[in-house]
């Protein structure tokens, strides 16, 4: 199972990324599927949740502002940031839950990352 991250960037305070993220490998069941950010010198945080039935959960600090969504047909997962502030600023990491049969449960996967820079 790889998670292939893109979308991030250099944008001004006030703009919008879009982030995305493609999960690949043979016959998928993908449960949760996550985006954190990791600001330097800090711990990686929870960004955005969503489920299989794309029921969400948001940070405080982003709600209202960022859309996490996804399509199970594609295996992709994507984080709509809009009115961006340095603070949002970091590498944003996405996260699949993947079921294994050899292990009988979800097992997560994570990308390699994408920065995201917010000029003020």
């Amino acid at each position: 199972v790889q998670l292939q991250a893109s979308g991030g960037g250099l944008v001004q305070a006030g703009g919008s990324l879009r982030l995305s993220c493609a999960v690949s490998g043979s016959d998928l069941i993908i449960g949760l599927m996550s985006w954190y950010r990791q600001a330097p010198g800090k711990q990686r945080t929870l960004v955005a949740q969503i489920n299989q039935s794309g029921d969400s959960h948001y940070a405080d600090s982003i709600l209202g502002r960022f859309t996490i969504s996804r399509d199970n047909g594609k295996n992709m997962i994507y984080l709509a940031m809009n009115g961006l502030n340095p603070e949002d600023a970091g590498v944003y990491f996405c996260n699949a839950a993947v079921w294994s049969d050899v292990l009988g449960r979800f097992t997560d996967f994570w990308g390699q990352g994408t920065k995201v820079t917010v000029s003020s």
